[in-house]
């Protein structure tokens, strides 16, 4: 399953059933779990610690120290769950000591080619990053998101769980949950209706999710006076007090 022209140096622990193609490279302090396969060409540094059936595609970049001048070589470290697939030229750098010293990737997640995930990011489970799409330093993902192709974001930026990043979106401020924006910079466009409806969240509580951006976006309401408005649906429905509550917790501010 290893093949002769892959590097595997001898700190490098692998688990059951990894497959490593040719002329790949995997640097010590690296950990992976059962069931993975890593292509040719690939390159994973460490510390790392990669999870299992994750699918690592040729030319790959994973666990490599970060693109922050302020890094000075310290033990930082990447953490991926499983069954990631993560496509070919993608990059994935680990943490720096200015945060928690760690890149946290969940599971189930899909970086297509070319495709950047910087320094000390946040990635949650079932994430979609479409060709070209990248997160700078610090960003968080929640679970369920899309990243259209050639988006960006922001450092320290927050993408709420099941939101849409349209194409050449540029994301400069927070993404509440369940909202699609599109443009540059990017500002909201409409909530994630199809989204929602192929995660199996019923027909009343998609169109609570539609009052409350209603609320935040089209009704020239201070946010404290829409969160205030929509107390009885977010009582009601678990998805607008999610929305609330990651409002409320924002610190960069949403898009608007």
């Amino acid at each position: 399953m290893i093949h002769s022209t892959a590097i595997i140096e001898p700190g490098a622990k692998l688990g059951n059933n990894v497959s490593v193609g040719p002329y790949s490279y995997i640097g010590n302090d690296v950990v992976i779990g059962d069931d993975c396969i890593i292509e040719s060409h690939v390159v994973i540094k460490g510390p790392s610690t990669i999870g299992s059936g994750n699918h690592i595609f040729q030319f790959a970049s994973v666990g490599e120290a970060c693109q922050d001048k302020k890094y000075n070589n310290e033990p930082t470290t990447l953490i991926m769950g499983d069954n990631n697939v993560i496509r070919e030229c993608a990059t994935i750098h680990r943490g720096t000591i200015q945060d928690q010293g760690v890149t946290k990737i969940g599971s189930n997640n899909l970086f297509m080619a070319y495709t950047h995930v910087a320094h000390d990011a946040v990635i949650g489970n079932n994430v979609i990053f479409a060709n070209n799409a990248s997160v700078a330093g610090h960003v968080h993902v929640g679970d369920w998101v899309i990243l259209g192709g050639n988006s960006g974001v922001h450092q320290f930026c927050k993408i709420g769980e099941h939101a849409f990043i349209g194409m050449y979106s540029g994301v400069n401020k927070d993404v509440p949950p369940f909202v699609t924006t599109i443009g540059m910079p990017a500002g909201p466009a409409a909530t994630n209706k199809e989204g929602m409806k192929r995660r199996g969240f019923e027909s009343d509580e998609i169109m609570a999710v539609r009052r409350a951006y209603k609320a935040f976006y089209r009704k020239s309401l201070s946010v404290d006076e829409a969160i205030a408005s929509l107390n009885e649906d977010a009582a009601k429905y678990p998805a607008v007090q999610t929305m609330i509550d990651f409002v409320q917790s924002s610190e960069r501010g949403i898009v608007r």
